[in-house]
């Protein structure tokens, strides 16, 4: 894989303007590269279960919202953005505490498809869980 971003980079908090519902959960991205995108989540208990552990919905808005960065600074020439088709989790470990932080980085680059892997990890670096998710390359429609 280039080493060298298909698009230019706009700011972390630009992005995250972009994602309204990523920023009001309170998730911040750290890096974004075409090659690695890293954001993190803050164990809050407005986003957990009933049994204090971060919800399921919070990891996965999460793992979609950096990997859909990594997704759209890996479009191909002419792609206008990129939307989730399919996304799969496996959850490994309970949070209670501090924060998670995910790691995007992309499988597959193709003119109709990026596939990116997302692992989430805690605060001691154990991988609570990983996301695959895919993304469908959208164009200006001709007409």
């Amino acid at each position: 894989m280039s080493t060298t971003p298909r698009h230019s980079l706009p700011e972390p908090t630009e992005l995250l303007a972009a994602m309204p519902f990523a920023a009001g959960l309170g998730i911040e991205l750290k890096e974004a590269t075409a090659e690695r995108t890293v954001g993190s989540l803050a164990w809050s208990p407005q986003v957990c279960t009933a049994g204090g552990a971060l919800h399921g919905g919070a990891l996965m808005a999460l793992a979609d919202s950096v990997g859909a960065v990594c997704a759209h600074l890996n479009l191909p020439e002419g792609a206008t953005g990129t939307s989730t088709v399919e996304s799969k989790t496996n959850f490994l470990r309970a949070v209670t505490a501090g924060h998670v932080h995910a790691t995007a980085r992309p499988l597959h680059l193709g003119g109709t498809l990026v596939v990116v892997q997302t692992d989430l990890r805690d605060d001691r670096d154990r991988l609570v869980g990983q996301t695959t998710q895919t993304q469908i390359v959208l164009r200006r429609s001709a007409g």
